[in-house]
């Protein structure tokens, strides 16, 4: 605790003047420390730590065969995920017929490729299909789903294989490991 040390100052044995002692102070911390390790402690406990966050992602029943009609390739925009944040894509066409093949960077020229091609199509009939390369990272397919999401485009499709036609499509852009 505080405590003042009232010693010192030593006087003159006779006479002389007389002069007033100075008392030295000296507070002791080990309280307020004490104090402080109980604030960081209690803080620490009380608070939330950040909870990890997830995307629902609807899949479609296997166990229901209802009839749908066939999509037509020019509503479709084929995306194939790249290396260096790179996305190359192909719209209106299959792979088999030569199209020309885009190559936009992910983010924001992403998205305004995707929003052209939905006000080309219309919104509910278009369709994009997602396909990852062996040079993809995993940061970008999940920010392509999250454009997804943020676009409120509701058709869409993630494909793990490429065909024999998409990769002789894609020789020179991306380095298929196969």
């Amino acid at each position: 605790m505080a405590e003042i040390n009232t010693g010192g100052g030593g006087g003159k044995k006779g006479g002389g003047k007389v002069r007033s002692k100075k008392a030295s102070t000296r507070v002791d911390m080990t309280p307020m420390v004490d104090l402080g390790f109980l604030l960081i402690t209690f803080f620490i406990l009380a608070t939330t730590l950040s909870k990890p966050s997830s995307m629902t992602l609807n899949v479609p029943d296997k166990t229901k065969t209802e009839e749908t009609e066939p999509i037509k390739a020019s509503n479709v925009m084929t995306v194939f995920l790249g290396k260096d944040n790179q996305a190359h894509y192909i719209f209106g066409k299959a792979a088999s017929e030569d199209p020309e093949v885009k190559t936009v960077s992910m983010g924001y020229d992403f998205r305004k490729a995707v929003m052209d091609n939905v006000a080309k199509v219309g919104g509910e009939k278009f369709v994009l299909v997602l396909k990852p390369t062996k040079e993809s990272t995993y940061k970008n397919m999940v920010d392509v789903l999250d454009d997804m999401a943020v676009i409120k485009l509701k058709r869409y499709a993630l494909v793990d294989e490429l065909t024999p036609d998409e990769k002789a499509l894609l020789k020179d852009k991306v380095k298929l490991i196969i």
